[in-house]
């Protein structure tokens, strides 16, 4: 049933799939597979055809809310791709790729853009104080077009949290700026083949090389010292502290997965839905496994 988890997992987001696609996010050897697996799905009605699209609801509605989410993420790109630029610029950051919905081709009014950045080793604090700054003084502390809640460093650039969706969130990742420390974060991460084989990630939009404008690199040999180790430690600090503090109806493991603060690695994901989609997720196992006597295997959270 390699075709209907896929279909499952992507219908949580209320996403219905192309063959193609489903092909794609599957370990299938083939398209042939795929369709031959697709077509005893249909036959069973597990799934339903909507068009081009397939899902496990049978809802038309959602394709078009899928064809005008695609349409606004084309008309929103050129918007992410300049804040892309932006944060690119700032002190410490070496690589920045458009994460989360938008990095799937999907967009709509309550949506943010997502950014997952890479900074250099013991700046990562430092690196994520300057974009918040910037953030509040210029951008009235919007997340809507600058959402950056997804730090790490780049001498820890193996994801440690490894299931569906740290998977399906890095495999589907659009990479912008530095590209040779994306690829290096690539290479670390190979474990995501395990569960998307067939799935190659779009680095059409991979820029080579960055310079930095000179504002940037002055503040860089202003903090590379003892000086700007400490400021970093003292961020992390304050800021783990203040998320404590704010965020208490997290409990302890809970918080370590959506508001991880290491030296090397910054998540502000407050709503936990790393967990929350992996037991939503289960819970549709759960439900096919009992109409269908499926026996779809549980997720790992």
């Amino acid at each position: 049933m390699n075709a209907l988890k896929v279909i499952i997992y992507f219908s949580i987001f209320k996403y219905p799939l192309t063959k193609e696609e489903v092909y794609s996010f599957s370990s299938s050897p083939n398209l042939q597979e795929t369709e031959r697996e697709l077509e005893t799905l249909l036959n069973k009605k597990i799934i339903f055809n909507l068009g081009d699209y397939y899902s496990d609801i049978n809802d038309i509605a959602l394709v078009n809310r899928r064809l005008n989410g695609n349409k606004m993420a084309r008309e929103i790109m050129p918007k992410a791709l300049k804040r892309a630029k932006l944060i690119m610029s700032f002190p410490y950051v070496e690589s920045v790729c458009i994460s989360g919905a938008l990095a799937k081709e999907y967009y709509d009014d309550d949506g943010d853009i997502d950014y997952f950045i890479i900074t250099k080793p013991n700046k990562l604090w430092l690196a994520r104080t300057f974009l918040i700054l910037f953030k509040k003084l210029f951008l009235l502390n919007s997340n809507k077009y600058f959402c950056v809640n997804y730090f790490i460093s780049s001498n820890h650039l193996k994801i440690d949290e490894q299931n569906k969706f740290t998977a399906t969130e890095l495999i589907t990742l659009k990479p912008i700026y530095g590209k040779k420390m994306f690829n290096n974060f690539v290479l670390e991460n190979q474990w995501v083949l395990d569960y998307y084989p067939n799935k190659i990630i779009n680095t059409t939009s991979l820029k080579e090389n960055f310079k930095k404008p000179i504002w940037s690199r002055s503040l860089e040999v202003v903090f590379n010292n003892k000086i700007g180790e400490k400021l970093d430690y003292y961020f992390k600090k304050i800021t783990l502290n203040k998320w404590k503090s704010k965020f208490k109806n997290l409990k302890k493991k809970e918080f370590e997965v959506a508001m991880k603060s290491t030296n090397d690695v910054s998540k502000h994901h407050p709503q936990n839905f790393q967990t929350r989609v992996i037991v939503s997720l289960n819970e549709r196992y759960d439900d096919k496994n009992k109409a269908f006597n499926l026996n779809l295997t549980m997720e790992n959270a």
